[in-house]
C-alpha cells in the first residue's frame, strides 16, 4: 500500500474527497524530493562534478500549495547557458540552488482551490522529482485533456513548440512562397518551425547533423530539402535548394553555418535569433562570434533579433491549443528521445549539447 503513489491510491479508493484525503495524508508527508543542486560552473561541457544529488523531506503543506509528482523532465539547450555566471536575458542558477528545468506531473495534495487532486500540469521549477509550489506560480500550466502523451507537453506542444511558433510567426512573419532555412531542423524547436513554414507556405530547407536526421526531416517532417552538415557542403547546397536566396533564417546554431547562410540573404530577410548552440560550451563565450556580429555586420543588414518565449506568456493557453490540433489532424509530427531514470539527466543535458539526442529529450523520472 505505502509503495504506491498518492495519486494511484486516490484514484482506487472509495469514498468521499476528504475520506481519500485523510487516508492518504501521512504517506504524503512522508515523500522525499530528489533534487540536483549546482556546486560547480563548468569550463566547456558540464560533467558529473557541476552539481550534487540533494534529498528534502516534504512538509506540511500551507494554504494555497499544492504538491506535484513529477512524471517527466525536460532537457534543453538553454540550461548550459543558465550554468554560466554572466549577464544573460535570464539570471544564472546560483551556486546550492535547483539546477533549472521544467517538468510535467500530477497534482497529489492540494491546499488550493485553483488546482485538484489528480490535475496534470507543467511547472518551470528545476530538476525536482516532487515539487511543491504556490498555486499563483506563474510558470505552472494545467495541461488540456488529451490523448497525447503528457511529455509531449514539454516538447511540441510545451515550450520547444511556443518558441517556435512565436519566433517564426512573430520575429520571422513568413510569407507563402518565401524561403525559410531552419537549422537544427530535426530537434525539439526546429522540426516545429519547419513544419509550420511548410504549413504557411515557405519553401523550407532544414539543416540537420547526420544521414538519420537528414533523411528524417525530408521523409517524415515534409520539409523540400534538408542538408547534412557533416557530410555535405553547406554553401554549395544552400545555393542549389535556395536559388532565390533567404527570405527567413530561424537561428539555433550560430558558427560556420550563419556565415554560409549571410551570403544567400534577400533583401528584408529577418532572422528570428533563438539560440546559438555551437558556441554553448565555449570556455570564454564573450570572446566568440556569435550570429549578432556576423549579421551586424552585413550590408544591408536583415532584421533580427534574440526573442524568449515569454515575452508572449499571455497567449500560452491559445498557442498550446493550436499546436495541439495540428498534432492530432497530423499536420506536425514529433519524436522524443526518453531516457529512464532521473540520475541521468546530466548525461542527457550533455547528449542535447552534443547534438546525440534525436527531437525532444526526455527524463523519465
Amino acid at each position: 500500500f505505502k509503495q504506491k503513489t498518492a495519486y494511484e491510491i486516490a484514484s482506487c479508493l472509495v469514498g468521499s474527497e476528504m475520506c481519500i484525503r485523510d487516508r492518504i495524508k501521512g504517506i504524503i508527508m512522508n515523500y522525499k524530493n530528489t533534487r540536483y543542486l549546482l556546486t560547480k560552473r563548468p569550463e566547456g561541457m558540464p560533467e558529473d562534478d557541476c552539481w550534487a544529488i540533494d534529498e528534502e523531506a516534504i512538509t506540511t503543506l500551507q494554504n494555497n500549495e499544492i504538491l506535484i509528482k513529477a512524471d517527466y523532465l525536460s532537457i534543453d539547450p538553454y540550461m548550459r547557458g543558465r550554468m554560466n555566471d554572466g549577464m544573460s536575458y535570464a539570471a544564472p542558477v546560483q551556486l546550492g540552488e535547483v539546477m533549472v528545468g521544467e517538468s510535467v506531473g500530477r497534482v497529489i495534495e492540494s491546499k488550493s482551490n485553483k488546482y485538484k487532486i489528480g490535475d496534470l500540469v507543467t511547472v518551470h521549477k528545476g530538476w525536482q522529482t516532487c515539487i511543491k509550489a504556490k498555486d499563483s506560480e506563474v510558470t505552472i500550466l494545467r495541461v488540456p485533456d488529451s490523448k497525447l502523451p503528457s511529455s509531449v507537453f514539454l516538447g511540441t506542444l510545451g515550450m520547444p513548440g511556443r518558441t517556435a511558433f512565436f519566433g517564426l510567426n512573430r520575429v520571422g512573419m513568413p510569407k507563402s512562397g518565401e524561403t525559410l532555412v531552419v537549422s537544427a531542423a530535426s530537434g525539439a524547436v526546429g522540426s516545429v518551425v519547419g513544419q509550420l513554414g511548410k504549413l504557411a507556405g515557405c519553401h523550407v530547407v532544414g539543416v540537420a547533423g547526420g544521414p538519420e536526421k537528414s533523411e528524417y526531416v525530408r521523409n517524415s517532417l515534409k520539409l523540400d530539402h534538408c542538408i547534412d552538415y557533416k557530410n555535405d557542403n553547406i554553401l554549395e547546397k544552400l545555393k542549389e535548394y535556395c536559388p532565390n536566396g533567404i527570405d527567413i533564417y530561424f537561428e539555433n546554431v550560430g558558427g560556420e553555418l550563419t556565415k554560409n547562410v549571410a551570403q544567400l540573404l534577400n533583401k528584408g530577410a529577418r532572422v528570428p535569433v533563438c539560440g546559438f548552440i555551437s558556441k554553448y560550451n565555449s570556455t570564454d563565450i564573450r570572446s566568440e562570434e556569435t550570429p549578432f556580429h556576423v549579421l551586424g555586420a552585413l550590408n544591408p543588414k536583415p532584421k533580427h533579433r534574440f526573442f524568449v518565449v515569454t515575452e508572449w506568456m499571455n497567449e500560452f493557453e491559445k498557442t498550446t491549443s493550436v499546436l495541439h490540433e495540428h498534432v492530432k489532424n497530423g499536420d506536425i509530427k514529433y519524436r522524443e528521445t526518453i531516457t529512464e531514470g532521473f540520475e541521468n539527466a546530466p548525461q542527457a543535458l550533455r547528449d542535447v549539447l552534443s547534438g546525440k539526442n534525436f527531437g525532444k529529450q526526455i527524463i523519465k523520472i
